[in-house]
């Protein structure tokens, strides 16, 4: 790859952490400065993907798999792999091109790059963009790029109109995710409004976040007269998957939100257990966290997933 690495309201940011089944690191503690790590594939794996924070607010870092405890519907779960923060990510950003979109434009692309340039310097990006289809905006010889310019060339690919197929951009960033050569992946999402053309429902897009193991962040800004917003949806994204959900009222919050999500992507923890082969499809799992004199953590992850047939069921779009 080559070298890179800078809303307003009714613009919707989603950023997603995706930690796919099946991949696990082959290191058990958090790797050093530059320190090189692996990745292999197990039979069944369960990853997730873990913000801790202490009463403060602050994120804290330098814990061991010892500080955590992980039950599975209600039942201790042994943690078989482990990893520190800020590992490189692969990441997808995706924006609305939508006819609504085009006062919003040039906010909402300041704020995709204020979020690129916040993540770790070794990520791997790509670019959807969607109005009413949804399409890569990288050349088709470039699946990802760290080069700043390229990505935002492809986040300025083409000309704001027609409807907004949410739901299909996201459906196609996961199947691209899926793809990425980094064991931890990202999505950011940029729209001004709730989803009106789409071929995939909602069902089918809470149906993959689940299966996908995705960690979503959404940021909300909506006009009060605006008819199509759908906080709700972007509420049970962030619920389910362990993500966090904002709705900053100026432009100004915007940019320092997105700062923030990518400081807490690089903050995360990676939690990995073999989960039982009995059960129920739908799983639903607790993680707790606790510094070494006992005093407990709090912590933000995901509360459910669907149990796939193999260990690639997660990646699998």
């Amino acid at each position: 790859m080559t070298n890179r690495r800078g809303v307003f309201p009714g613009v919707v940011v989603l950023c997603a952490t995706v930690l796919g089944g099946g991949y696990i690191w082959s290191q058990s503690a958090e790797p050093k400065g530059d320190q090189d790590y692996t990745i292999r594939t197990t039979s069944r794996l369960v990853l997730l993907d873990v913000s801790v924070k202490n009463p403060s607010g602050g994120f804290v870092a330098g814990l061991s798999k010892d500080n955590f405890k992980v039950s599975e519907d209600g039942k201790a779960q042994t943690i078989s792999q482990f990893g520190g923060a800020d590992q490189p990510v692969t990441a997808g950003i995706v924006v609305d091109e939508s006819g609504s979109m085009g006062p919003k434009r040039a906010e909402a692309i300041t704020a995709a790059l204020k979020f690129i340039r916040a993540s770790n310097p070794q990520d791997e990006i790509f670019v959807v963009n969607f109005n009413e289809k949804a399409r890569r905006g990288l050349p088709d010889t470039v699946p990802f790029s760290d080069d700043i310019k390229l990505l935002s060339r492809a986040l300025w690919t083409g000309l704001p109109e027609g409807r907004t197929a949410l739901y299909d951009a996201v459906e196609l960033s996961l199947r691209q995710l899926a793809m990425g050569r980094r064991p931890r992946k990202a999505m950011v999402v940029i729209s001004d409004g709730g989803d009106n053309v789409s071929v995939h429902k909602w069902p089918d897009v809470m149906h993959d976040v689940l299966e996908s193991l995705v960690t979503i962040y959404a940021i909300g800004i909506f006009d009060e007269d605006d008819p199509e917003r759908n906080p709700a949806v972007l509420k049970k994204l962030a619920q389910v998957s362990g993500g966090g959900v904002y709705f900053p009222k100026t432009l100004d919050q915007v940019e320092p939100v997105c700062a923030g999500i990518a400081n807490e992507i690089r903050s995360r923890y990676t939690i990995g257990y073999i989960p039982a082969t009995e059960g129920k499809q739908v799983r639903h799992v607790k993680v707790e966290a606790w510094t070494d004199e006992r005093a407990k953590l709090s912590v933000r992850a995901r509360n459910s997933y669907i149990f796939g047939p193999d260990s690639e069921a997660a990646n699998r779009q």
